[in-house]
């Protein structure tokens, strides 16, 4: 599945200093034909709505720098754990999505990304998983047109989410599927014990996604090498190649014809890398 004819849609998470609107601006400095960002700042549970006039400016600036909405996959806030067993705590983490998610609308974007949450050793797996489900269909009845994107995850702890059975688990509790995807992480993935360093293992994994999950619910892949070794479950990024993963493994992502059309996000730790590593990737593909 090499060659495609589009050129992918590589960019990073960046900075929104100075606001939501400088978002376009950070990462059209770094080469980026995609980006995520966080909508307000991601440490705290609540902020300022955007102004009519901000978001207003953020549309166009994503405009005039050349990006789409589907170019755009921004990141809710670690905050939020929709398998929280206690139930004033899952409120607030469902207000808090639903909050992102209007945030998201105000901006003009279709879709946002999140990790599904731990269950913090309270409940049992299939408890956690209806539990995220069923937070996420409340979020869905209080906000329109916006998408959840559920990220994989390492497995660390008591996290959700580290395999595509468990994901799509998740998914078959949402009411609206059509407001449901997925984000796969390359980092998370070989954490939780998949190699895509072999070729073979690459195309298996993802043959089950497509028959457990679909490859019609991919929304993004964030493209982070890992400073922890296979199977290990520990969630730490690395820059491309300076990780256990090696540049292999990108450099078939960018040439995959099933990517096309998804954003690719860099999570990598050094920012001032960023540009270089979207020109190898593109590169790459173009080889």
């Amino acid at each position: 599945m090499e060659g495609g004819g589009v050129p992918k849609f590589i960019g990073a998470h960046v900075s929104i200093a100075g606001g939501v609107e400088q978002a376009p601006r950070h990462a059209s400095a770094i080469g980026a034909r995609a980006f995520a960002m966080f909508t307000k700042n991601q440490r705290q549970w609540s902020a300022p709505a955007c102004t009519a006039a901000g978001c207003a400016d953020f549309a166009e600036r994503l405009r005039a720098r050349g990006f789409e909405a589907r170019n755009v996959l921004p990141h809710a806030s670690y905050l939020i754990n929709l398998a929280n067993p206690g139930a004033e705590a899952n409120a607030r983490a469902v207000d808090a999505l639903v909050d992102e998610l209007q945030r998201c609308r105000a901006l003009g974007l279709d879709c946002l990304n999140l990790h599904p949450g731990s269950s913090l050793g309270q409940l049992s797996q299939e408890a956690a998983v209806a539990r995220v489900a069923e937070s996420v269909n409340q979020a869905l009845k209080r906000t329109e047109g916006v998408m959840v994107v559920l990220e994989n995850t390492a497995g660390q702890g008591n996290t959700l989410g580290a395999g595509f059975d468990e994901l799509a688990a998740i998914l078959a509790g949402i009411h609206d599927a059509t407001r449901a995807g997925i984000c796969l992480d390359t980092a998370h993935l070989f954490a939780a014990g998949v190699d895509w360093r072999d070729p073979a293992v690459y195309a298996a994994s993802l043959r089950k996604f497509e028959r457990v999950v679909g490859l019609r619910r991919l929304r993004g892949l964030h493209l982070n090498d890992s400073k922890s070794p296979l199977g290990s479950r520990v969630d730490r990024h690395e820059s491309l190649g300076a990780g256990h993963l090696g540049w292999a493994p990108f450099e078939r992502i960018v040439r995959d014809t099933r990517f096309d059309g998804v954003p690719l996000i860099l999570e990598t730790p050094d920012e001032v890398l960023w540009p270089s590593e979207i020109r190898r990737l593109a590169e790459a593909e173009a080889q």
